[in-house]
């Protein structure tokens, strides 16, 4: 090869729809998950949960089940080996304000399904049948409160902590609301709520401990942040940082879930700690519905506009769930004013200590909520203005995140809309309620906005090449989201200028360099900064030691003037002139060369501008009034979300929260029986998620988008932002399909007739 055509080869990476490199282990079932990896005498254990919601342990009787063959040992409150004592030593990354709950800490029962007891034994299945044969006597109190709505005079504003610096409490108050409202042409006045939902991913929450000698583990994971769970073990049972590995190469669904470690890790580490075994944990399907769920929440909002439909006057406030414990909050109500600019603003958020466990972050959380509300309340005013919907979001546009008064660092909703509508045929509709049928059924158009914020925080990574030519990139960093091996490896190829068969990106090892807990779309924007830095730095030292070689072509070139590809090291304007990478190893006895970097936003500059990912969602439902069947026949989903780094893999995701956003409006709910206090459809056979018979057309358009604020990769997450627009894209379209408004999700068949 000479040298200008190696100078042509090798096209970017960046940008290519391309497999992920784990897919072939996942369908084939070669993947090993949390609870997949053999160990030596591997004990088993199961966790006893409560069966009362609130009260005390009276006596808790042990001592017929430790005489079964095959049982180890059985902790409880009783026996529970000293853990730390201080709250804070116990706080994770994702923990809201209060006090993080401790299992076994003491007899005292605080929400039902509270683990009460582990059971250790040589085998799961005798772990299990031990554990039902505990006894157990409770003190049971029961003025236990899980009603939402029936303690609304107990709610307040939530405490404020670390958590509140990525979840922001409402802006103040602007102008005058009541006033503005008051002397506003359309007004509207809604109450909007949604039940408790449950994230359901596919692999249960475990957690295998090897046990090393020494109080040294290692513990494979089930977990959204491999650094997490290592900071959280190590704190809580009293070990050093470095004598704790979490790994977690793959993850079977999280959807926030695992941000926090979950009960089984502390079950598990406990046992293993006290044993001096390997130890094994496994939550079942009813187990997961106790740690952890989308809170339910009621909102009311208040929106005044001019006869132009200008919006003018906005309230939202939003009232939602909390354990007694822990002060859980999302961002609901911040969104109306960031898409908006009414000068006039009112939004409260408070919280109701329920005798619940604490809710947790789920996908799109607060904004799947809080949007549902605003887009609704924006199509109320279109249909009493008589103005199309779109059109109304277009008289309302703002370049400012008015809430801030920031300006955005990009912002490409309009083209979302324009773009969107176009794909969807959104000139076709006619604006008469239940003017659109096909055969005997109503036809309904739909359409909302979507947004989401685009952040990014500290991120680490290390970057390898060896003799060969070969590099290997590693993070600490789970795979989730849009394939961050997948992702990662792309950035690193093109940075280096190789082709991706000769990246290897080793990740989820909390051994590695530091990558925080992967949610809130932010996981590529955080690493992905990392290892382009990474990268960068590895490119200059190998720069730095070919200059330093004998007779060097680049002994006079200047680093700027240079180009990475394919091995090699060559002037730009003069491509005949360069220099295998491989001498550099030839003069450096083989060694390795590394470099370590990290990538954080400069917090000087970050905060001037505001940052988000928006999207146009328009959608078509078809209604049987005499069945009572909704169906979504279609829907577009138009996404601006800077540069997509893998188109594939990034619609799958916008793909996935658009199937979400279609559970939410429709189907997800999780049950409580107030009178007992529990979650009565704990399984997959009563809490319902679409099946493939109910998702028919999706399409997703990736409108483009330049962001070199947000980073230098110009990338923002896509996690989210599928699933924020479509519940009130599909509620504005069952509204013009039926003429009647519905405010309550999910949205039953009944509340049609």
């Amino acid at each position: 090869m000479n040298a200008k055509e190696n100078f042509m080869k090798n096209t970017p990476s960046v940008g290519q729809s391309i497999n992920r490199l784990e897919g072939h282990l996942k369908v084939t079932g070669q993947a090993k998950y949390a609870a997949e990896y053999d160990a030596p005498d591997l004990l088993y254990g199961y966790i006893v949960n409560s069966s009362i919601t609130k009260g005390k342990i009276k006596t808790i009787d042990t001592s017929e089940i430790k005489k079964l063959e095959g049982v180890i040992e059985v902790f409880t409150h009783e026996n529970k080996p000293s853990t730390a004592w201080f709250d804070f030593q116990y706080a994770d990354m994702d923990a809201p304000p209060g006090t993080v709950f401790k299992p076994l800490k003491d007899n005292i029962i605080r929400y039902n399904g509270q683990p009460i007891a582990l059971v250790v034994a040589e085998k799961f299945e005798m772990a299990r049948y031990a554990a039902a044969k505990i006894k157990v006597v409770y003190e049971e109190d029961e003025n236990f409160e899980t009603d939402l709505k029936k303690n609304l005079e107990k709610a307040r504003d939530p405490k404020k902590g670390l958590a509140s610096l990525l979840k922001p409490p409402p802006p103040k108050p602007t102008g005058n609301f009541e006033k503005e409202y008051e002397n506003s042409l359309v007004k509207t006045d809604s109450h909007f709520s949604h039940g408790t939902e449950h994230h359901n991913p596919m692999e249960m929450y475990a957690s295998t401990v090897i046990y090393e000698g020494k109080d040294k583990l290692t513990i494979y994971d089930k977990t959204q942040g491999t650094i997490n769970s290592q900071m959280y073990v190590a704190n809580v049972f009293g070990l050093k940082m470095k004598n704790v590995q979490v790994i977690s190469p793959f993850v079977g669904g999280g959807f926030g879930s695992g941000l926090r470690p979950q009960q089984q890790l502390f079950m598990a580490v406990m046992a293993s700690l006290a044993l001096k075994r390997n130890v094994r944990v496994t939550l079942d399907r009813a187990q997961m519905y106790m740690i952890g769920h989308r809170p339910p929440t009621l909102q009311h909002t208040k929106f005044g506009a001019d006869k132009e439909g200008k919006v003018n006057a906005i309230y939202h406030k939003a009232t939602g769930e909390t354990s007694r414990f822990e002060d859980y909050v999302e961002i609901v109500v911040n969104w109306a004013n960031m898409l908006y600019p009414a000068e006039n603003t009112l939004l409260e958020h408070e919280i109701v200590p329920l005798d619940v466990y604490s809710p947790l972050d789920m996908r799109a959380p607060g904004g799947s909520t809080g949007m549902h509300a605003v887009e609704v309340t924006m199509d109320e005013i279109a249909y009493q203005l008589n103005i199309d919907p779109l059109e109304l979001r277009l008289i309302n546009y703002s370049e400012i995140d008015k809430s801030s008064d920031k300006e955005y660092s990009s912002k490409e909703l309009r083209k979302c809309y324009l773009e969107g509508a176009e794909k969807f045929g959104w000139n076709k509709r006619n604006p008469e309620p239940r003017s659109m049928k096909r055969g005997n059924k109503l036809v309904g158009y739909g359409m909302a906005t979507g947004i989401w914020d685009a952040n990014r925080i500290l991120g680490r990574a290390e970057a390898i090449m060896t003799p060969d030519g070969k590099v290997e990139i590693k993070s600490a960093v789970t795979d989730i989201g849009t394939g961050t091996k997948t992702i990662m490896t792309q950035i690193a190829a093109d940075e280096l200028g190789l082709s991706m068969e000769d990246i290897t990106f080793s990740y989820a090892d909390s051994k590695m360099p530091f990558a925080p807990i992967q949610g809130g779309s932010f996981t590529t924007a955080t690493v992905g900064p990392a290892v382009q830095n990474a990268c960068q730095a590895l490119n200059k030292k190998l720069f730095e030691k070919a200059k330093d070689l004998k007779d060097s072509v680049l002994k006079n070139v200047n680093f700027k003037d240079v180009i990475f590809k394919n091995g090699f090291i060559t002037v730009k304007d003069q491509p005949e002139i360069q220099l295998d990478v491989k001498e550099i190893f030839k003069k450096n006895g083989g060694e390795a060369i590394r470099t370590t970097n990290s990538a954080m936003p400069n917090p000087l500059k970050y905060g001037k501008k505001a940052r988000a990912v928006h999207s146009a969602v328009f959608v078509e439902v078809e209604v049987d009034e005499e069945l009572g069947i909704i169906e979504v026949k279609r829907a577009v989903t138009a996404v601006a979300a800077g540069k997509i780094i893998n188109p594939k893999t990034a619609e799958s995701q916008v793909l996935g929260g658009m199937i979400w956003g279609i559970s939410k409006a429709l189907h997800e709910e999780t049950i409580l029986d107030h009178e007992l206090g529990k979650y009565m459809n704990a399984n997959l056979g009563e809490y319902h998620i679409p099946v493939h018979a109910d998702i028919h057309d999706l399409e997703v358009v990736f409108v483009e988008e330049n962001d070199s604020f947000v980073n230098d990769l110009g990338v923002k997450g896509v996690g989210e932002i599928g699933g924020v627009g479509m519940p009130p894209a599909i509620t504005n379209a069952i509204f013009h399909a039926t003429g009647k408004r519905i405010y309550d999700l999910p949205i039953h068949f009944d509340r049609l007739m």
